[in-house]
């Protein structure tokens, strides 16, 4: 739903998925995404993590599935986003995420959109990747600044849905969703002022301490320590 969701997991992906290209793509890049899009379309098979600046208007040939991990804002924008795939008589998938409380989104669509959806089964035997994730916030100030960013987006464009009826940020879990995105600790944003999360242990270690991979990034970063203290 966001630029920096697409960062943050566009990144994640590169590091967990090893023999598959992964790029990304968001409204931000601007000059970038014409050759991102050129390069993805070449590939023999790959992943692209981007925003809705991808549901309509392009055509990549041969695109298998379709995940949404957050519901579009519109309803017209789901049946655009699924259109990517199963083009010109080839067959393809779509699947959209949905928590147990949004599920009336499909009775939603069904009305609105003429579109018709199955459930699909939880898959087993799942890896368990947040460790991971929140080992390389752990190694580089980069990915936890990124997840920060990503979910503090994440909150406010949930907060912004256009079905508020179904997506209500009241029901939102704050604890799992910071689970889900490996944060370290919680951010401080409005949404979560004067709330208390005891089902989320924040990692123990004092994140100002995380430093930077890149050295010319973290020799700006202790300059301005510096001279905050």
């Amino acid at each position: 739903s966001t630029c920096a969701c697409v960062e943050y997991y566009g990144k994640a992906l590169e590091s967990l998925i090893k023999q598959v290209k992964i790029m990304s793509i968001h409204g931000k890049m601007k000059h970038k995404r014409n050759k991102i899009f050129t390069e993805f379309r070449k590939l023999p098979g790959g992943i692209l993590v981007c925003t809705d600046v991808m549901a309509r208007g392009i055509d990549i040939p041969e695109v298998h599935w379709v995940l949404q991990y957050d519901p579009p804002s519109s309803a017209s924008a789901f049946v655009h986003r699924c259109g990517r795939t199963a083009r010109i008589g080839n067959v393809g998938s779509a699947l959209v995420f949905l928590l147990p409380m949004e599920e009336s989104y499909v009775n939603f669509l069904s009305i609105n959109q003429k579109c018709p959806m199955q459930e699909m089964k939880p898959q087993t035997n799942v890896s368990d990747l947040l460790p991971k994730l929140q080992s390389m916030a752990l190694a580089d100030r980069a990915v936890f600044e990124k997840g920060m960013k990503a979910f503090v987006s994440y909150v406010q464009a949930y907060a912004k849905h256009e079905c508020n009826l179904i997506f209500r940020i009241k029901d939102l879990d704050f604890a799992s969703l910071a689970k889900g995105f490996a944060l370290l600790k919680m951010p401080k944003m409005p949404e979560l002022r004067g709330k208390s999360f005891p089902d989320f242990t924040p990692v123990a270690v004092n994140t100002d301490s995380i430093s930077f991979k890149d050295k010319n990034r973290e020799k700006q970063r202790q300059k301005q320590l510096e001279q905050q203290r």
